[in-house]
């Protein structure tokens, strides 16, 4: 079967999946993350990319962004970050070849149905895992930002998390109490299934302006 063409087009938010190969780890120590975290900083600049929500896994990654311009940018960003950091990551361990799983996976999002909640996804991250019970307790994401406005020029609001309130701490506030209620099974499925097999994750209604934006009849 033909895998489905990757799309990322301007003004539209796509969560990205990479895992390390094999699923092992792809980040040692906290100078791993930092370096990382450091090279999405540059590259999102580069291609102009919104970050709006992250997290650093120890074996995986998980990112949601909007491409500002054309649908080669994600792309050329998560190459650019992969090459710099595997460089890095091989000279330091002394190891050679791929670190990580093939192509990384992703799928576009309906901003208003789906943005806060993949970007709650993402953050929840870490405790779905155990490795912490609030994401708060976790360093490597954004919740600190979204949640609790750490400064940091890594991300950029969405225009439905700035839609949370009408000053900073408002938007704040809102936004920690989405946490309050768990992620339906439903939900966290959906956003599973949809990303391994890179269907934009939307209404009809969206997809039909997804269709528009494509100029396309690309499969949705």
């Amino acid at each position: 079967m033909a895998r489905r063409r990757r799309i990322s087009p301007a003004g539209f938010p796509v969560h990205i999946i990479q895992r390390g190969n094999n699923r092992s780890n792809c980040f040692l120590s906290e100078k791993d993350f930092i370096a990382y975290v450091k090279w999405l900083n540059v590259y999102a600049k580069k291609f102009n990319i919104h970050i709006h929500a992250w997290v650093l896994m120890t074996n995986h990654v998980h990112l949601l962004c909007t491409p500002q311009e054309d649908n080669r940018g994600v792309s050329a960003m998560m190459q650019s970050i992969g090459r710099m950091y595997v460089r890095r990551f091989n000279a330091k361990y002394g190891r050679t070849g791929t670190l990580w799983e093939g192509r990384f996976r992703s799928c576009v999002v309906d901003s208003e149905k789906y943005l806060m909640t993949v970007s709650r996804y993402i953050e929840l991250n870490p405790v779905r895992a155990g490795l912490v019970k609030h994401p708060a307790k976790y360093k490597w994401s954004s919740y600190h930002r979204n949640a609790r406005g750490v400064h940091t020029s890594l991300c950029t609001e969405h225009p439905i998390y700035t839609s949370l309130g009408t000053d900073p701490e408002a938007r704040q506030k809102s936004y920690s109490a989405l946490f309050h209620d768990e992620l339906s099974n439903k939900d966290i499925e959906r956003i599973r299934t949809y990303s391994q097999i890179g269907k934009a994750l939307g209404s009809e209604q969206f997809k039909t302006r997804l269709h528009e934006a494509l100029g396309s009849e690309s499969r949705l």
